[in-house]
């Protein structure tokens, strides 16, 4: 049993990338500086909001500037996913977790999917569908997590699995912002990010689909 202002038994993503030594002293060094996670959940949701403008503005920007904006998209990307991991490990692994961590950790990440999405669906501004297929990836993310989070709720495994997972969702994303600054040689305009966001709506629909087989499966067995 848990009291009333004990945090409830987490169960985390798997990350390979927490046992990486530079990951570790990283954590490590900002848990002896007192930061708290919950600040650093909270910079991941102004990454993210950062990323998603530039990927906006990018569409209507051309030359040197929307290849800044991209690779600024890019590198906001990854520093959101770098928040994500570093969050749980000060909370976990340096003792620092909060009755309202597991809010902190989860609530920002789904305003930082649609932050992306969206942002990202708004900048092919020069091809039809554009902000519909944003608006989908959107919706199709925050699918996969409601059903994780319900599992969860009815006492099962929270499952990560993908297709379309968060890290798979923000590796697309990373790689079409950094093939989308060579459109210029084929002279494409924005079909890079578009193919991109079909792929992530029909691999979140398929990840939502397989979690929540998942779910049928381990309750069906109880």
């Amino acid at each position: 049993m848990t009291s009333e202002n004990e945090p409830l038994p987490l169960q985390r993503r798997p990350l390979a990338t927490r046992d990486k030594p530079w990951a570790r002293k990283v954590a490590a060094a900002l848990a002896a500086w007192g930061v708290a996670p919950n600040a650093i959940s909270l910079a991941s949701v102004a990454f993210a909001i950062l990323a998603g403008l530039a990927l906006w503005r990018s569409g209507s920007s051309d030359g040197a500037m929307r290849v800044i904006l991209l690779l600024a998209a890019a590198a906001g990307i990854q520093l959101r996913l770098l928040c994500n991991m570093l969050d749980g490990m000060i909370a976990i692994e340096g003792g620092k977790r909060t009755p309202y961590g597991d809010l902190y950790n989860d609530v920002p990440d789904r305003f930082a999917d649609v932050a992306f999405l969206v942002g990202a669906g708004y900048g092919i501004n020069q091809l039809p569908f554009g902000a519909v297929l944003g608006w989908a990836a959107a919706v199709a993310a925050l699918l996969t997590a409601y059903i994780r989070v319900l599992g969860g709720a009815m006492g099962v495994t929270q499952y990560f699995a993908g297709p379309m997972a968060k890290q798979h969702r923000m590796a697309t994303l990373t790689i079409a912002c950094i093939v989308s600054v060579l459109e210029p040689l084929w002279h494409g305009n924005g079909q890079v990010m578009e193919i991109a966001l079909a792929l992530i709506v029909a691999g979140s629909l398929a990840g939502f689909v397989r979690r929540l087989r998942l779910i049928c499966t381990e309750i069906a067995r109880r």
